[in-house]
């Protein structure tokens, strides 16, 4: 059996759970969250938990047990407690601006650029080069983030572009001074 698979997933008292057929809704105080479960597994909810029940024992049934004892344990987080992504913005005149469901941004492009949120993400600028990212849902959190990333990622020499706050950039030497022996 699947070592994480087999784990319980532990219910808050602020969150409820219902499984209806092939789907599984959570509820919190952050959110909704549904999910589709896969062909033949079953959930059953009792005494405050949520255990993850598979049809055989075949290597694909193995293997998408602890994928979806894990998206359980995500979405129960994410409606309890919610998940956040920090992103830095480095480089001269690069900074970012949140307002209502959109982030406007300054990258060194000819144009602003404005991206906009998608429901159940909130986004919140600390002196205009720290965005907080905010949701129930961690796998929408991350394509979020992701998208902002990829509008200028960062550069190796000098670090420019926007990037994870625990993430660190490998920097590069630039170019070495040409022709020190002249003949």
């Amino acid at each position: 059996m699947s070592r994480i698979g087999r784990l319980p997933v532990h219910i808050d008292k602020s969150v409820k759970a219902s499984v209806a057929g092939d789907l599984l809704k959570v509820e919190g105080p952050k959110g909704k969250l549904e999910l589709k479960l896969f062909p033949g597994f079953g959930v059953e909810i009792n005494d405050g938990q949520l255990v993850v029940k598979r049809p055989g024992d075949t290597n694909k049934e193995r293997s998408v047990h602890g994928l979806m004892r894990k998206l359980i344990a995500n979405m129960v987080e994410g409606v309890s407690k919610g998940f956040t992504r920090v992103l830095e913005i480095n480089g001269v005149g690069y900074r970012a601006e949140a307002k209502a469901q959109q982030v406007n941004l300054t990258l060194g492009y000819s144009h602003p650029i404005v991206y906009q949120l998608p429901p159940g993400v909130t986004a919140k600028v600390e002196r205009q080069v720290l965005v907080t990212l905010e949701s129930a849902d961690r796998q929408l959190l991350g394509t979020v983030a992701a998208q902002i990333r990829e509008l200028r990622p960062p550069e190796p020499y000098k670090g420019k572009g926007i990037k994870y706050a625990t993430e660190t950039i490998r920097r590069k030497a630039g170019k070495a001074a040409a022709g020190s022996t002249a003949s």
